[in-house]
């Protein structure tokens, strides 16, 4: 969502924070600005539209002097996107300059007192009235740490903000709730963040804010503090991510080059954590403590929820344990039962996401041993939960994911693994067999990609289709969800996944000529139930692509395309029956001209509710 970006050092800071917000792009954003302080006052520029737009500032082309600035990029919450609602935001006198992600839900009131204060607003946000706050709180105090304390006291909310200040013109402050902020060591410079990405190129080192921390940076020093204004610690971090590693690397768009890393990602998975008789998790999960848990929870959002649904299904088929699976983003209005006895897992791609970060703490209020699925180490997340299975994937650039659902599937198979064999559901010889399919996973994966000019040209042949269907029964039904989201966030095709028993029961109503169906059938016994659903269809004109295993040649004959994957333990088939659909969707989404890493209205790690 939201990017912010501090710098101080002995640096130009425009390059600097024009370099990070371009880093940051990838995050999803309607409007950028830059805040540079130099012996003139605070230099502010900012614009509605991407980068692009900003850096047709005729002044920012001749560069604005000042080793000290912020900037920001913006995913609109309150007031459309526009240059007045776009940030930095600048006080009343013009003496501090903020950036805010997240959401303040009690600046109405604030605000309504400011005005009567005699504050001037010029914006529709609920960001604003940070900065005439900040300018109100100085007057009485004239100490900045005592004004930050005091913030964090009055605003309710998730925030990260960074503070720029004419009185204090060797350094910048943060704080932060429910929003990520990163401070990023450097020599001589120093930086703050929400994202490691926009940094990378400087440095490596960095620190994690906790809720309710403050932060001072200056070149040389990084000084941290509790909402009360005691010195308080952090443990320096390195992140083992490199440049290269968010770069396209050759590719025409990020999506593509991480589809392709699949291969790597599913071998590094497996190959680490798959060996002798056990599998090595970071997680201890004892025989006698497993023999207590009554019940496991799952959440996520939107693509992490779908790797969730697969976990749930295996772990009821095979370990026969009762499991709930939800959408984080309802879970903690339901007034969930769990307790001491559950292993609540949450999985998420960035650490950072809200929704599943307010979840953890809830089921964390309730006892529950919380397991997370992360890739990125040090995240809210990561630092919130009990203990972590890190997928490891990378930075991951494009919005819609496909190298972190595979990652996050392959790492719940692990998990599936590891509690079979403490609870001895899985015997010795049956994980030799699913280790060895395992194993093969990434050489199949591969094996699909060679595909991808069937799959580009089936593209071209349904590309100006206006209804999608996608079906599939058990883990079928599953990975239908998971492609039909990808044609949703790319290509803005409607498309809607079905279980395919249940196209009778209302939503074939909706099929009409020409309306295209994509049937994923991987499910021995489920086959012949899946293909009288696409028969039905077929009655009433639709188009059928069905995505199916090499064993299933005889279908051909029944439908208009076919798109044939290896054939491996159909348990565990669900990563390489998603490939295809990546494939599908990025080609669709570029033959109509789509802008496929950064689709629109979406962001890539959502820190608001």
């Amino acid at each position: 969502m939201c990017g912010i970006i501090g710098y101080v050092g002995e640096k130009k800071a425009q390059d600097i924070i024009i370099n990070g917000l371009s880093k940051l792009e990838y995050r999803g954003y309607d409007s950028t600005g830059i805040a540079i302080l130099n012996d003139s006052g605070i230099y502010l520029s900012k614009r509605k539209g991407k980068l692009n737009s900003l850096l047709k500032d005729k002044l920012l082309n001749k560069d604005i002097p000042g080793n000290i600035g912020i900037g920001h990029t913006r995913w609109a919450t309150h007031g459309e996107p526009s240059d007045r609602n776009a940030h930095p935001f600048i006080s009343h006198n013009g003496n501090f300059s903020i950036i805010h992600n997240g959401i303040i839900e009690n600046y109405s009131p604030i605000k309504d007192k400011l005005i009567k204060l005699g504050y001037t607003f010029t914006s529709d946000t609920d960001s604003e009235v940070i900065a005439h706050l900040i300018e109100e709180k100085y007057k009485n105090t004239k100490d900045i740490l005592e004004v930050l304390s005091q913030l964090i006291k009055e605003l309710a909310g998730s925030y990260a903000i960074v503070v720029l200040s004419k009185y204090h013109t060797d350094r910048i402050f943060a704080i932060s709730n429910e929003c990520p902020v990163i401070v990023g060591k450097g020599t001589n410079e120093n930086f703050i963040t929400s994202d490691v990405t926009a940094i990378l190129k400087h440095t490596k080192d960095v620190y994690y804010l906790d809720d309710f921390d403050i932060v001072q940076v200056t070149k040389d020093s990084i000084s941290f503090f509790d909402k009360l204004k005691n010195c308080s610690n952090k443990e320096l971090e390195t992140i083992n991510w490199n440049v290269e590693s968010a770069e396209k690397g050759g590719f025409e768009h990020f999506m593509l080059k991480e589809i392709y890393e699949q291969p790597k990602i599913v071998k590094d998975t497996f190959l680490h954590k798959l060996k002798d008789d056990h599998v090595h998790l970071d997680i201890i999960l004892t025989k006698e403590e497993f023999a207590k848990v009554k019940q496991i929870y799952i959440t996520g959002c939107g693509t992490a929820y779908y790797a969730g649904l697969i976990a749930k299904h295996l772990i009821e088929s095979k370990l026969r344990i009762n499991v709930i699976a939800d959408v984080a983003s309802e879970f903690r209005y339901k007034n969930p039962i769990l307790d001491e006895n559950t292993i609540f897992i949450a999985i998420s791609q960035s650490g950072e996401t809200i929704d599943t970060i307010s979840s953890i703490k809830l089921a964390k209020q309730k006892g529950a041993r919380v397991i997370s699925v992360v890739n990125v180490v040090g995240s809210t997340i990561d630092r919130l939960s009990d203990e972590v299975i890190y997928t490891s994937a990378g930075p991951e650039i494009s919005v819609a994911s496909t190298k972190a659902f595979s990652a996050q599937v392959a790492a719940m198979y692990l998990l599936v693994l590891h509690i079979g064999i403490i609870t001895e559901k899985i015997s010795h010889d049956e994980y030799q067999e699913i280790k060895k399919d395992l194993l093969l996973l990434p050489s199949l994966i591969s094996e699909v990609l060679d595909k991808t000019s069937l799959i580009e040209k089936l593209s071209a042949k349904y590309v100006n289709v206006k209804n999608t269907f996608y079906i599939g029964r058990g883990l079928d039904y599953l990975i239908a969800m998971e492609g039909s989201l990808k044609l949703k966030e790319i290509a803005y095709v409607h498309s809607e996944p079905y279980a395919a028993g249940e196209l009778k029961h209302g939503p074939i109503a909706l099929l009409e000529e020409a309306s295209l169906i994509i049937a994923i059938s991987t499910q021995n016994n489920l086959f012949d139930k899946t293909i009288n659903n696409i028969r039905e269809c077929i009655a009433r004109g639709a188009k059928v692509l069905i995505l199916t295993t090499k064993d299933n040649e005889d279908i051909s004959k029944v439908v208009d395309d076919v798109i044939y994957i290896p054939k491996i333990n159909t348990s565990f088939i669900s990563i390489l029956a998603n490939i295809p659909l990546q494939i599908f969707a990025y080609y669709v989404a570029k033959k109509l001209g789509n802008n496929v890493d950064k689709p629109r209205n979406l962001a890539k790690s959502v820190t608001v509710e």
